[in-house]
């Protein structure tokens, strides 16, 4: 087990990953960083390897896929997580790392959007997307995390090995955010420079598709997180969609006592009763979801004392 792990997930960033690894080593000393190439077409792997990382291959494409195979494979105190594309400043690095080791961090998030995100990036459509990711995810697990799309973070062993990692591309980190705040996991916030991508260097963002996914995202993981929230706004829409042509039906029977429009008023009580079916889909998920967190409780525990057994064999 290592004591510090620094992952960088690559895909063809042969402009900046020396400058990253010669970076990470100057704030990190003791750390071992990790290089993971997903199908580079260019030198990063080469280059990443003559500046003395580890280099280790995901033949599946996709930052998600990247880091499934990071975590599974790689066993440290303090994991360091950034983008191999030079735009967070390691100097932060140290104080991301010290939160996780002495202050029971699970997760530190770097913080851009309380910075110069705003006037180093370029992209308008990218920062109305954070702002309304931010303002969703907030709104809807009751949290306040500053940045929730940062690529630059750190994590403790117990955050690691219990993250169940689903999504395959960009919306990973989000899902990293939920599955702390659902988990009631101790998040700090550090506040980082962010410069934008250095001339050459090519983001592989796709603003609407993956603004699409990462709002996919959030939606289903409101489902499985928060199923009593998620099925009772389900069962309100069902239930306003119903007295909506229900009313019509009501005032005509008062003023005339005949229901002419019998095929209406059939559909509007099936569509009541999906309202009422949902409404109670929530109550018994919600019952399962906590008797998963007390399962997630336990299997922390144990963790645990996994973690202090191995570090003190390492030591040894």
């Amino acid at each position: 087990m290592d004591k510090i792990a620094v992952l960088i997930p690559c895909y063809n960033e042969e402009k900046t990953i020396g400058k990253v690894i010669r970076d990470a080593k100057k704030a990190l000393p003791e750390a071992t960083i990790y290089v993971y190439n997903n199908n580079s077409k260019d030198r990063t792997a080469e280059i990443a390897e003559a500046e003395g990382a580890v280099v280790r291959n995901e033949y599946m494409q996709g930052k998600g896929n990247v880091i499934r195979r990071m975590f599974r494979e790689i066993d440290a105190l303090v994991y360091v997580m950034v983008d191999g594309d030079d735009t967070y400043p390691m100097e932060s690095a140290p104080e991301m790392v010290d939160l996780v080791l002495n202050h029971n961090s699970d997760m530190v998030v770097g913080d851009r959007l309380s910075s110069t995100y705003y006037q180093e990036n370029k992209r308008p459509f990218h920062n109305f997307g954070n702002n309304l990711v931010r303002g969703s995810i907030n709104k809807l697990f009751g949290c306040n995390i500053r940045d929730i799309m940062t690529g630059f973070r750190a994590f403790s062993y117990e955050f690691v090995k219990t993250f169940p990692v689903l999504s395959k591309g960009f919306e990973i980190e989000t899902e990293m955010t939920i599955h702390a705040v659902y988990n009631n996991m101790q998040i700090d916030n550090v506040v980082i420079d962010y410069r934008d991508r250095p001339e050459g260097s090519e983001s592989k963002l796709n603003t609407y598709a993956d603004g699409f996914k990462v709002l996919k995202t959030i939606a289903r993981l409101y489902r499985s997180y928060k199923p009593f929230g998620f099925f009772s706004i389900l069962a309100g829409l069902l239930a306003i969609l119903s007295a909506i042509f229900f009313v019509p039906i009501l005032q005509e029977y008062w003023a005339t006592h005949l229901v002419p429009r019998i095929p209406t008023l059939i559909v509007c009580c099936f569509v009541m009763m999906a309202a009422v079916q949902s409404f109670f889909v929530g109550v018994l998920l919600s019952t399962m979801a906590i008797n998963n967190r007390r399962e997630f409780e336990m299997q922390l525990n144990m963790l645990q004392r996994h973690k202090e057994t191995d570090y003190s064999d390492n030591e040894k």
